[in-house]
């Protein structure tokens, strides 16, 4: 049942307003996984990072396609926290954990090897739109437990602007996604981050955009 209200919510909902609303430009396609498992990291400006980028995969893969994102966040509103679920499939994260001995990542590497694609915003929250912020080492630990999983980093400009952060009112804005090369882990967590945010920068300046006011 759950599977099936997904598959109409994606492609009769969030695929109009992704063609018909937004009418997103994709460079680079090609390079987004056509199978899991696989990775997308992202920047993040808005509520609709998660549903372009789960709508520019093939419908097939929709399954598959699991967003990882802070489990307490969901907790506020029973509503949500089933849609978030149930619907788009959130992959709930518990960054703070009141055992010690817990490992917070169990549940990803269960994904993983389950062969889903996951979307990780590695900026850990929403920042201000069109404004890369710092990368969390999380990215990096998830990265040394899958090696040989690809790590693809996607720019998304013009999101922050049609819904940024503390908005309800979509403003139609055209929007570009950029897609980088997958990410290969080096053995040092240090040198993969600085090598990812870098990568992540060279994908903004590709559009050379001016800066937003």
């Amino acid at each position: 049942m759950f599977r099936i209200l997904r598959f109409l919510f994606f492609q009769v909902i969030v695929r109009f307003l992704v063609l018909v609303m937004l009418g997103v430009n994709v460079r680079h396609r090609q390079r987004l996984p056509q199978r899991g498992p696989a990775i997308l990291v992202a920047n993040h400006n808005s509520h609709l990072d998660t549903l372009v980028l789960m709508a520019l995969l093939p419908p097939k893969l929709l399954s598959q396609v699991r967003p990882v994102a802070a489990m307490e966040y969901f907790l506020r509103n029973r509503v949500l926290a089933w849609f978030a679920l149930n619907i788009i499939g959130i992959l709930p994260l518990q960054r703070q954990s009141s055992a010690k001995d817990k490992d917070p990542f169990v549940e990803i590497d269960r994904a993983l090897e389950a062969g889903s694609i996951l979307i990780f915003f590695p900026e850990g929250t929403r920042g201000e739109p069109e404004r890369l912020a710092g990368f969390k080492r999380g990215i990096a630990h998830l990265a040394q437990r899958h090696p040989a999983i690809p790590v693809t980093p996607v720019f998304l400009h013009g999101l922050g602007k049609a819904l940024p952060k503390g908005e309800s009112l979509l403003v139609p804005f055209f929007c570009d996604v950029f897609v980088g090369d997958p990410q290969v882990w080096g053995g040092n967590r240090r040198a993969y981050m600085r090598a990812l945010e870098e990568r992540m920068h060279e994908l903004a300046e590709e559009g050379q955009f001016a800066p937003w006011e």
